[in-house]
């Protein structure tokens, strides 16, 4: 009894798949038949078209562009490049308030230290 059950479940569900499979197969168009359809259409694909990109070619020779930048070094015109030529830059262009250097403030602050205007440590602040 038991397996005329389970055959008869099993048979049922081979017969719900394969009408699936077969309706499927029969109503959906092939794959030649799509991308044929894709051209016939010219459809563009999905997303932003892409924009022109400008052109990287320059209207100078190499050895115009190296007589430029050797002028340029020349006259002192030329910046500096690279991460350490704009960390250079950043450092010389800060504005710290004063027109002294590194030296001259280490100077003046270990000398105020010294006269005991700056506190030190712990024992110079005083405890509320």
């Amino acid at each position: 009894m038991k397996t005329k059950l389970a055959l008869s479940a099993v048979a049922a569900a081979i017969a719900v798949f394969s009408q699936g499979a077969f309706a499927q197969s029969a109503s959906s168009p092939t794959r030649a038949e799509v991308k044929a359809d894709a051209k016939a259409k010219n459809v563009t694909p999905a997303g932003e078209k892409p924009s022109p990109q400008p052109s990287k070619t320059s209207d100078k020779t190499r050895d115009e562009r190296k007589a430029t930048t050797k002028a340029d070094k020349a006259s002192g015109e030329l910046k500096n490049s690279g991460e350490a030529g704009s960390a250079k830059e950043s450092k010389s262009m800060k504005s710290t308030g004063t027109q002294t250097d590194r030296a001259e403030r280490k100077a003046e602050t270990k000398a105020e230290t010294k006269a005991g205007q700056i506190p030190t440590g712990e024992k110079d602040q005083k405890k509320p």
